[in-house]
């Protein structure tokens, strides 16, 4: 009979204690510490744990770098380009994908529709959230089909493994994390422990196996996925669905990932039948309504790869109170203080008793610093109540010195604006090194300070 022994464990960073600790020590926290009863297995009955090789050679040896091939790695298309490109080119074989956000944002709709479209793939899906008349009906409402899908709805990890090898699947996804335990911890679904001893058992699987495995998770009020961050260090990718209820885009991003670039972005819309992959953005995220009106400036920024152009709307009023206001939806409100600074001191224009409100027009959460001469124009048209002339777009980041500096990426976001019929972009000087400009339609004019492009723009 194995000893039972009790622990304290943190809820938010794992640590443990043998006793309840109020704050945290690790991370900080309070009152994160909750009971967990562990069974100490005899060490006469503790099996190693080395991986084997899929073939059966026995262990894995080490091996020289040099004499290490370097292949190109064997990728699943999954049929949707958003999700491919945010993969890094689709799922790789024997990888571990961890799919996060909030309650409700559509991350199983994402992926049962992404699976249903899957043809010819043998899929597992295993559900220990959901019923499989609630899986039909989703399914449904989808209007996908697969006739290699096979759905599960067991929360014990040990009879899941035991049904992938009746089975057999190509993918498995697992939904949620949270939900499967195993019977070797003592401990609740969803503790620390049983997050942690499940992750690892499916990864030894998957690289064993070489089967691809996407996992489900929750994520915690303040954001990030809930459970033991070595949850997210030993998958292979975290993907985050983030995006407001009340809008109808999603967005996908990669927060790591091991077979491709973290800097990508994938859009979605939400519908009635289904997610909606948004292969162009930029004419979905800026309004046509707009002129005449005070405020708005259009950016070309980018986004991993992707470059699309969004509105930036500013609006600047009168303080009622002595303190200012300075709130900023989807842009860093630090960085537009920095920038309210530049626009006083290099400009000369005063903004003290000004409250400003910036706002990135569709929901977007932008970190691309050439956004930031759009941002200021929109402040200062919003101030002077002077609109912006229609055509014309910008990008550019903004010194402390009030110069314009070069961004990267600039024929990029010159073509983007070109074909979605701009007729004048403002750009940094010097910023168009190596790009034929005989084969632009559209005007370029190039500032090397903030009071040239004000010029241009105000006159």
């Amino acid at each position: 009979m194995a000893k039972a022994k009790t622990v304290y464990v943190c809820s938010n960073c794992g640590a443990d204690s043998p006793k309840w600790i109020g704050k945290c020590p690790s991370c900080g926290e309070w009152n994160t510490y909750v009971e967990e009863i562990v069974a100490k297995e005899p060490a006469g009955k503790r099996v190693g744990t080395g991986f084997i090789r899929p073939d059966g050679a026995g262990p894995v040896r080490p091996v020289l770098l040099r004499d290490i091939t370097s292949e190109e790695e064997t990728r699943i298309d999954l049929g949707d380009q958003e999700l491919n490109r945010v993969l890094g080119g689709g799922l790789v074989k024997g990888s571990l994908v961890l799919i996060g956000g909030e309650p409700g944002i559509g991350k199983s709709t994402l992926v049962l529709q992404t699976v249903l479209g899957l043809k010819g793939l043998r899929t597992l899906y295993v559900s220990g959230e959901e019923s499989s008349r609630q899986l039909k009906l989703r399914a449904d409402r989808i209007m996908h089909e697969n006739p290699d899908c096979f759905i599960l709805c067991e929360t014990n990890l040990e009879q899941i493994f035991v049904q992938t090898r009746n089975v057999q699947p190509d993918l498995l996804i697992i939904d949620s994390i949270q939900t499967i335990y195993t019977e070797v911890v003592e401990s609740s679904p969803g503790s620390v422990s049983q997050v942690r001893e499940c992750s690892a058992a499916i990864l030894k699987y998957a690289k064993e196996s070489g089967t691809p495995v996407l996992l489900i998770g929750h994520i915690n009020k303040e954001g990030s996925i809930a459970g033991p961050k070595v949850l997210e260090h030993i998958v292979d990718t975290v993907l985050q669905f983030e995006g407001d209820q009340h809008y109808m885009y999603r967005i996908l991003r990669s927060i790591k990932n091991r077979f491709g670039s973290t800097a990508e972005l994938g859009i979605y819309e939400m519908r009635q039948d289904g997610l909606r992959e948004v292969s162009n953005p930029s004419e979905l995220l800026l309004t046509q309504n707009h002129e005449g009106l005070s405020g708005v400036a259009i950016a070309a920024a980018i986004e991993g790869i992707r470059p699309f152009l969004i509105e930036t709307q500013a609006l600047v009023s009168s303080a009622v109170y002595g303190t200012p206001q300075r709130s900023a939806t989807g842009f860093d409100l630090r960085r537009m203080n920095m920038l309210l600074a530049v626009l006083e001191k290099r400009a000369g224009f005063k903004l003290i008793q000004k409250d400003v409100f910036l706002n990135i027009a569709g929901g977007l959460k932008v970190n691309d610093p050439a956004i930031d001469l759009a941002v200021i124009s929109a402040v200062l048209s919003s101030s002077l109540d002077i609109s912006i002339e229609p055509g014309i777009c910008m990008c550019g980041e903004v010194g402390l010195s009030g110069e314009i500096r070069p961004v990267n990426r600039i024929e990029q976001r010159i073509l983007e604006a070109e074909k979605l019929g701009f007729s004048r972009i403002i750009i940094p000087h010097n910023n168009l090194k190596g790009f034929d400009t005989s084969k632009c339609k559209m005007q370029i004019v190039q500032v090397r300070k903030v009071e040239e492009a004000f010029r241009q723009l105000f006159g």
